[in-house]
């Protein structure tokens, strides 16, 4: 099915049409705090609010004002899109009923269902929903720890990083290098580097056309790779060279002082270095007690935590199974988690957990492709029930359509996460 703007949020209707009616416990209204506000924080918070039509009071918890999508954030490094365009305010969701604080969640005390803010409040709980995104893993790039992000950014959390990025891209001199130091597995959008590396070249090849493009990669293998190295070989031949495991792209040290990456043994110095480190859940689920390991385990049916009931952890923080850590599958799972919470709290009836996730990329100009699937819940994990992905040699207008079917889904998206009118 061709998803764009009006049938992503059509579907959304119709799911929210089906949950109504809540039955509302007699001793006052019940208490839901979520923390995070990105795909899966602000879906949930939303859903919440509307479907129990005010007889749930929910707290949102979110220290930026303005929040920059990192899924379309390398089509602003391609010059596709302006920094403005994938950032969006929290006065939709304040003006249908979310109480939206703006602070950092720094303690939960999951015996008193409290919740510690930076500014000193506290928040009092029946339910928690933890959505905090990504942290990174301490040197797991050795030469490279969050104090290096100036250096050389990681732009994998939206925002300033990516201007960074942006700008250190637009002063690389003629001729210049730009390295990447890619992650393992798993992180935050699976094919999100190779997108980036595509959007690069487009800029470079505009710009710059005889800069280089070294990536260094512990995986043998990624995400769309022969729909990516497909691209790079018709649009940007002779400019991106990928090292993947196999050749030594997983020993890798960087020196953010020299400006140098090291791939198996061999010094490089570079102008712009992108590393983008192992990762783990935003360190909130950690705080909370809810990790094992660097990931937050949860039950697949209603993603709940496996060390709480009460607490629930949505998008890339979850261990849930097969599904990819991205913005669409933070989305789905928050529509069931939302529908769960409700249940739990008023009663209302609660639907068997379906979860979906598509993820474009853009690798030039009118060049889209995809991959995606469905899946379900099972007693384990969320298990992939089918799939599909683009193929090699698809027509211009194959591809055009992809692209634009992105567009779509970014506008449908994003005003089911924050409210906007369709």
């Amino acid at each position: 099915m061709t998803l764009n703007r009006r049938t992503f949020l059509g579907t959304s209707a119709v799911a929210a049409a089906t949950l109504a009616a809540p039955m509302v416990r007699a001793q006052g209204k019940p208490r839901v705090v979520v923390i995070g506000g990105g795909a899966g924080g602000a879906t949930a918070a939303r859903y919440i609010a509307k479907d129990s039509k005010g007889d749930i009071d929910v707290t949102l918890i979110e220290p930026t004002r303005t929040y920059y999508t990192c899924f379309f954030s390398n089509l602003y490094l391609g010059g596709f899109k302006t920094i403005d365009e994938i950032g969006h305010s929290y006065g939709g969701l304040a003006a249908n009923g979310v109480n939206v604080v703006h602070d950092w969640a720094v303690g939960v005390d999951r015996d008193t269902k409290m919740v510690t803010l930076a500014g000193g409040g506290t928040l009092k709980y029946d339910k928690l929903i933890l959505s905090p995104g990504i942290d990174f893993v301490d040197m797991a790039v050795p030469g490279w720890d969050i104090s290096a992000q100036n250096a050389m950014p990681h732009a994998y959390k939206a925002g300033s990083q990516t201007e960074l990025l942006k700008a250190q891209l637009k002063a690389m001199p003629e001729g210049g290098t730009f390295a990447m130091v890619a992650p393992p597995n798993p992180y935050r959008c699976p094919p999100g580097p190779y997108e980036r590396v595509s959007m690069v070249a487009h800029y470079l090849k505009v710009n710059n056309p005889t800069a280089k493009i070294i990536v260094a990669d512990p995986k043998p293998k990624f995400s769309k790779m022969a729909l990516f190295q497909e691209g790079w070989n018709n649009h940007y031949e002779g400019m991106v060279d990928w090292i993947g495991e196999d050749f030594g792209g997983g020993s890798v040290s960087v020196d953010p002082v020299a400006m140098t990456v090291t791939i198996d043994g061999e010094e490089t110095k570079v102008d712009v270095a992108n590393v983008i480190p192992a990762m783990k859940a935003g360190r909130i689920a950690d705080i909370a007690g809810v990790t094992d390991g660097n990931w937050a385990p949860v039950n697949a049916a209603d993603m709940s935590s496996k060390m709480d009931p009460d607490v629930y952890v949505l998008g890339d923080a979850s261990q849930q199974g097969d599904m990819p850590k991205s913005g669409f599958s933070a989305n789905s799972q928050a529509k069931v988690c939302a529908n769960a919470v409700r249940g739990a709290l008023t009663g209302s009836k609660v639907f068997p957990a379906k979860f979906s996730n598509t993820c474009w990329s853009l690798i030039e100009t009118n060049d889209g492709v995809k991959v995606g699937a469905t899946y379900e819940a099972t007693d384990e994990k969320i298990a992939k029930v089918d799939g599909f992905i683009s193929q090699t040699g698809e027509s211009a207008d194959v591809r055009k359509a992809t692209y634009e079917e992105s567009e779509g889904w970014y506008a449908g998206i994003t005003a089911d996460m924050f409210g906007a009118k369709a």
